[in-house]
């Protein structure tokens, strides 16, 4: 069945297999007795712009902090956490109910609490996580993912490796992230796109961290989003995952969209024009010496490019994506 992306904020935890240090505080061990509680209804964060994660930023105005960056995998037992597909295995001691070391991204430490297990009926190799971190300044524990009108308590994908401020993916064995449902890598996975599986033409990995890019656009490939939460966008691969979108729907006019950009792991290959409608040579600026003008490449169906990356071989640009002009929308 044909799926429909929509672009918006998106932001993670992160795990490392290590175990937790001998000698636990009791103050440690009162707040674990008051883990997993619901939380306080008062304290809805409503997010502002798109960020990548999916968590509540660490710094109000700072899309690219988060409230947790990176939690060790190890349980007050010692356990080691594997990460198989989506979900997470326990080598020792229980998943669900686990108390994990964290840190935010400025390196502060956090402490993490797995509260739910949701397995995914239909994808046997993924689950949905609830979790939650001690906040010391309220004394409570509280969900670090970014809520949002249509996600008002959202959970949590695990995939594996990491993701710094900038959008780079690293592959790092025993870590793991937990990717917020309202963010880009939770959304890119949920969209096909599962960095542990692979399809025609090889790992699907490469496509997946080419949509984090594109569902921010992020065209500099350096952690800076230019889209407006909720914007609608269609995309589209060469490898048969998902195809462009031709039929009208109450959801996507067709003939509303035009042609955008074409993505690679880094950010854009090329660029037709900017989602928020921003003139194309602020994007020139913000990144100077990646894109060139010159003569219009041609992709075929329509997609024609504006500016490309150097001599990067566009045509072999890994995803493409539609969306509606901002003018257009009234802004």
């Amino acid at each position: 069945m044909r799926r429909r992306a929509t672009s918006g904020t998106l932001l993670i935890l992160i795990l490392a297999a290590a175990s937790w240090p001998a000698g636990a505080s009791e103050p440690s061990r009162e707040r674990w007795e008051r883990r997993c509680q619901p939380p306080s209804p008062t304290r809805v964060i409503w997010p502002q712009g798109t960020a990548l994660w999916g968590t509540q930023p660490l710094r109000r105005g700072d899309p690219n902090s988060s409230v947790l960056s990176a939690v060790d995998a190890g349980g007050p037992e010692g356990g080691l956490y594997q990460l198989r597909g989506g979900r997470i295995v326990p080598g020792h001691g229980e998943v669900v109910g686990a108390v994990m070391r964290g840190e935010a991204s400025d390196g502060s430490a956090v402490e993490v609490a797995i509260c739910g297990e949701e397995p995914v009926a239909s994808e046997p190799d993924m689950a949905w996580y609830r979790v939650q971190i001690w906040n010391a300044v309220s004394q409570e524990w509280e969900n670090p993912c970014a809520s949002s009108r249509a996600v008002p308590d959202p959970r949590a994908l695990a995939v594996g490796g990491t993701w710094d401020r900038t959008g780079a993916h690293q592959d790092a064995p025993g870590r793991i992230t937990l990717a917020c449902e309202t963010g880009a890598i939770a959304k890119c996975v949920r969209w096909g796109y599962k960095p542990w599986e692979a399809a025609v033409g090889g790992p699907l990995a490469p496509l997946h961290q080419a949509c984090t890019r594109m569902a921010r656009a992020d065209y500099c490939g350096n952690g800076e989003s230019h889209t407006r939460d909720g914007t609608p966008i269609d995309l589209y691969d060469a490898r048969g995952v998902l195809a462009r979108t031709t039929r009208a729907t109450a959801l996507w006019q067709p003939d509303r969209a035009s042609f955008e950009a074409a993505w690679g792991p880094d950010g854009a290959v090329c660029v037709a024009r900017a989602r928020d409608d921003r003139p194309l040579g602020t994007i020139q600026r913000e990144c100077p010496g990646r894109f060139t003008e010159g003569e219009v490449v041609d992709l075929g169906g329509g997609d024609r490019c504006a500016l490309r990356q150097g001599a990067a071989p566009v045509k072999e640009a890994l995803l493409r994506n539609r969306s509606y002009q901002a003018r257009r929308e009234g802004g």
